[in-house]
């Protein structure tokens, strides 16, 4: 009768979409933290010294925007030799060291001071990292002088054609460890300050889900789109949103998945790209925390789902992961810019090693680079504290 009522009691929480790797997650967590307490720590001291840089402390002639609002212009856009005054042409892949991005960094200088403070505290519960914390929130979301406005209408802007553009959303990729680390420490930091910030996301999303920038990002066909419902998934998680959240379950299910990925698990619209490596590894890094922040839901579990043709998460993982293990293998030429720099210590590596139990996964997370140094790996790594989100 025992045996019955324990097979019955597997078949309801398979049922129901639970996770059946708890003990596992945990494991893995613990042994997560052995591997990058000490860089975490150095991060969270290297934080405590930074002050606010805001959107406000930088700006551009080329902005259409004021000074509250973000601006940067299109990576891959060089002035015309033909024209020099004239438009920018452009030049997949290549980067234009002289447009502006001072705000971009700002916002990735953002996320990793509030993603290390985050993290130290779930280590240490020191409440020096809470404080600190709550002066850089107050800053980005509440302080009107230094406040960013809720919106990306200058994102992604070319010279002499676009004062923005929708593909400039995926630059508030670096927001998501802000908004997971006010979810975790909710409960821990000052009350009005977390209902500022949960304001600020909340106009956002709705900036997001209403303009036509959030219409044609959302729509568009590679990491782009993925990135989009990846920050959709993460705001709607930290504001409670879940008509959001359910929409963010369905276009993984019915647009992303079966949209980008070929059947042996590659994603063929980054694989056509000038740096393949790199934007592959990038999409399996974004797609892998969707799944993961969607799957924290006991409702639903993303890690085993599949498509009709088999299409699933673990499968881009599968795909990748003897490429991450020895790059020479890598089927197309290396990557006209930071070939040499990849990979590093991919989190869909550590999240898919705990939903799957593969401790092999988890070696080569442990092995690779955790200290991200260069400027355009760190632009590229979607989650940069995986412990906030284990």
């Amino acid at each position: 009768m025992k045996k019955k009522l324990k097979i019955a009691s597997l078949f309801f929480i398979i049922l129901l979409g639970f996770p059946l790797a708890g003990k596992s997650s945990s494991k893995f967590y613990k042994e997560a933290v052995k591997v990058i307490k000490n860089d975490v720590l150095e991060d969270a001291n290297w934080a405590m010294a930074q002050e606010p840089v805001t959107v406000t402390a930088s700006s551009s002639n080329r902005s259409a925007g004021g000074k509250n609002d973000f601006f940067s212009e299109g990576d891959y856009w060089w002035p015309d030799p033909q024209n020099p005054d004239g438009p920018y042409i452009q030049k997949d892949g290549m980067t234009n060291p002289d447009n502006f991005v001072a705000h971009r960094l700002a916002m990735i200088r953002f996320g990793r001071i509030v993603g290390a403070l985050a993290s130290a505290y779930k280590i240490t519960g020191d409440k020096k990292y809470l404080t600190k914390i709550e002066e850089h929130l107050n800053a980005w979301f509440a302080n009107p002088q230094t406040k960013m406005n809720p919106n990306l209408l200058y994102a992604q802007a070319i010279k002499g054609r676009f004062t923005g553009r929708g593909i400039g959303i995926i630059d508030t990729i670096h927001l998501i460890e802000v908004a997971q680390s006010v979810y975790i420490l909710s409960n821990k930091l000052n009350a009005g300050l977390v209902a500022d910030v949960k304001k600020w996301f909340n106009e956002y999303l709705h900036w997001l889900t209403t303009h036509p920038y959030g219409t044609a990002e959302m729509n568009a066909t590679n990491n782009h789109g993925t990135c989009f419902v990846l920050q959709v998934a993460a705001f709607s998680k930290l504001t409670g949103n879940q008509e959001l959240h359910d929409f963010c379950v369905k276009r993984y299910k019915e647009v992303l998945l079966p949209n980008q990925m070929a059947e042996d698990g590659s994603f063929p619209q980054e694989m056509r790209r000038t740096k393949p490596y790199g934007y592959s590894l990038f999409n399996l890094d974004v797609m892998t925390a969707l799944v993961h922040i969607l799957s924290s839901d006991s409702k639903v579990n993303l890690w085993n789902y599949q498509t009709d043709k088999g299409l699933s998460i673990k499968k881009g993982i599968e795909f990748m992961y003897p490429y991450v293990v020895d790059k020479s293998k890598w089927p197309l030429k290396p990557d006209v810019m930071y070939w040499e720099e990849w990979p590093v210590a991919h989190p869909f590596l550590l999240f898919g090693a705990s939903a799957y139990n593969r401790k092999e996964w988890f070696n080569a997370w442990t092995k690779l680079k955790h200290q991200l140094t260069v400027e355009e790996v760190v632009r590229n790594m979607p989650v940069k504290y995986p412990l906030i989100w284990m």
